[in-house]
């Protein structure tokens, strides 16, 4: 049997659990200071020094009007001098345009404020989202994360901010009426703190519950998003008017609005009941204590004036105080949803490996020893166990129907994901030791479901190119060689024509022409020597294609090329080809070695050249 030796620490009771848990969700206003501070020193300190002043101007105000009260009452009773009572009516009068000015320019800073945080942290996430790596995207939790953060996380920063200044505003103004009310009992100070907690603790508790609710139906908000999109994009808009889907899409997207709002609904008559009845202490407190008050003053030991004063002080008091505690709670509502923010950017990402720009076998090409891999949450391997040697200058064409792993076998060369076994070289070295941009200068991808940017054409084309995305004579020279230059030129404004219909003016192409600006975009690379072409003329008319592939090919003397096509009358032109299914190399050799083999790739040949008879 062991023993145990030496003290035995007990297990946190529940409550001491749940404030614990309270207490630590505020470790994100250290941060969102921080962040408001980088953002804007100047009205960071303005807002500061203008809540210490807004604080203590009504404690003042409420004194004075002690003092107008008590002069005019002594100025009927004895000489009716008015000098005192205009005098008090001055001060109070400056003091009350005092806190318009300091209100008017704490909503002015609030403002400014407010635009460049926004800014600033919609900046943040889309820089996250440049250091998130291709697997991030495809997980549905982090998209969840990114639609918190982008959808709340913007605002939130500043809302805290300003709750913090304007819960230290309250506190000033709190212990100003507090020392006023003093005076006259300690006892109606502690009253006073009392009536409130009540109503907060409510607050507290529906604030941690909205924000779960808001969490926990992420996944919801996000269809009804899409929903949107497809049936308000002129790219959906087709298919959805000749399917007659669209009534069918928004009532799918009226039902998730009614589960939705049926949440809503509940909690805002639990928050509004609740809120109303605790509210009935407060109320309770403040005409108990008024009644207190005014007995002292009937019973003589408080002038007319100290009886205003502490009824105003006390109900103004109950108001700071609500308004503190709101505060308390609004900040750790704030924080509630700062933490989709700051989880999106904490997101771990791998530090990429590698700062190599040269192999040490420069004639070797590219190849691939055993390469295996798995999409993350997939059972089954997207490729398995593959190798092929591409040496430099060659061409090689890949074959298989859809899902045989072609685009992902491109995804690990341009190394949007890491092999899970097995390893692939460039120049002799593992792609893993090579530097990422160095790497990406040297290949030149166009995937099928490439970008068509709502941009203008020469934009278009420049992207494949970001360190001559505005070098006017390559785009010309890019696109004549992927025999885009003669439609450009009949377009009004040639290269500066604006493509799509999200913008004023702007062009639609055919899907033809798309390919070919994104051809284009390929050969905007001059440092490439490894061009990739994933059904990159899928669209074009078959003649098209075999004058873009001649090209290509004389275009790619000395580079090396990869085609992954259907029509055999451009994989035919490869020095090697390699059938993939279920994620294997199946047969591998050229054209005529292939249909000599009388295997896979002659029997898809023969089924498509049938087609032609």
């Amino acid at each position: 049997m062991k023993h145990h030796i030496g003290p035995v620490s007990e297990a946190p009771r529940p409550q001491e659990k749940r404030l614990a848990q309270y207490l630590g969700v505020f470790k994100f206003s250290r941060r969102a200071l921080a962040l408001v501070w980088s953002t804007s020193r100047g009205l960071t300190v303005g807002l500061a020094i203008l809540t210490v002043v807004g604080g203590l101007l009504p404690g003042a105000v409420a004194w004075v009007g002690k003092h107008l009260i008590d002069a005019v009452v002594l100025a009927s009773k004895s000489d009716h001098d008015a000098d005192p009572v205009l005098r008090w009516v001055a001060i109070e009068m400056g003091l009350v345009i005092a806190i318009a000015a300091v209100n008017r320019m704490l909503t002015i800073q609030r403002s400014l404020l407010r635009a460049l945080l926004g800014n600033r942290v919609n900046v943040m996430i889309l820089e996250k989202a440049l250091e998130l790596e291709l697997v991030h995207f495809e997980d549905a939790e982090l998209y969840d994360r990114m639609t918190r953060a982008r959808r709340e996380a913007s605002s939130r920063p500043l809302s805290l901010v300003v709750r913090t200044f304007d819960g230290i505003q309250a506190t000033i103004t709190l212990v100003s009426y507090a020392g006023l009310l003093a005076v006259f009992s300690p006892l109606a100070v502690v009253v006073l703190i009392l009536a409130g907690l009540p109503s907060f603790v409510a607050e507290a508790k529906f604030a941690g519950d909205a924000f779960r609710l808001f969490k926990w139906r992420t996944p919801e908000t996000r269809e009804q998003m899409y929903l949107e999109t497809v049936l308000a994009r002129e790219d959906h808009v087709k298919e959805v008017k000749l399917f007659g889907l669209g009534r069918r899409f928004l009532d799918r997207y009226a039902a998730i609005f009614e589960k939705l709002y049926a949440e809503d609904r509940a909690l805002t008559w639990r928050r509004g009941l609740w809120g109303l009845a605790l509210g009935v202490i407060g109320t309770a407190a403040f005409y108990g204590a008024y009644v207190w008050i005014a007995l002292a003053a009937v019973a003589g030991t408080l002038s007319i004036g100290a009886m205003t004063m502490y009824v105003v002080v006390f109900k103004q008091g109950q108001s700071a105080l609500a308004s503190l505690l709101a505060d308390v709670g609004g900040m750790y509502e704030d924080n509630l949803y700062l933490s989709s923010l700051y989880e999106l950017l904490d997101e771990e990402v791998p530090a990429t490996e590698g700062a190599a720009t040269s192999g040490p076998d420069p004639g070797d090409g590219l190849r691939f020893e055993d390469v295996s891999f798995t999409y993350p949450g997939a059972t089954t391997p997207a490729l398995a166990h593959v190798s092929v040697h591409v040496p430099a200058g060659s061409k090689l064409a890949i074959v298989g129907e859809n899902g045989s792993g072609k685009t992902t076998l491109v995804k690990l060369l341009a190394r949007l994901y890491e092999p899970t076994e097995g390893r692939i070289l460039l120049d002799g070295r593992d792609l893993r030791e090579w530097s990422p941009e160095a790497l990406r200068r040297r290949i030149g991808v166009i995937f099928q479901d490439f970008v068509r940017y709502q941009l203008k054409v020469g934009e278009n084309v420049g992207a494949g190119d970001a360190a001559a995305y505005d070098d006017r004579e390559r785009w010309r020279e890019a696109s004549d060689k992927g025999l885009a230059t003669p439609f450009i030129d009949t377009m009004p404004k040639g290269f500066d024509t604006q493509l799509g219909r999200w913008f004023r003016d702007g062009r639609e192409l055919s899907l033809g022409q798309w390919q070919k600006v994104a051809l284009s975009r390929a050969f905007m690379r001059k440092d490439a020597d490894i061009l990739v072409l994933d059904e990159p003329t899928a669209s074009m008319d078959a003649e098209a294609e075999v004058k873009i592939f001649e090209r290509f090919r004389e275009l790619t003397a000395d580079q090396i090329a990869i085609v992954i096509s259907h029509r055999f009358s451009t994989v035919r032109m490869a020095d090697d080809i390699i059938v993939l299914d279920t994620g294997r190399i199946v047969e591998e050799g050229s054209h005529d070695a292939l249909v000599a083999q009388g295997g896979r790739y002659a029997t898809l040949f023969s089924l498509q050249a049938a087609g032609y008879r």
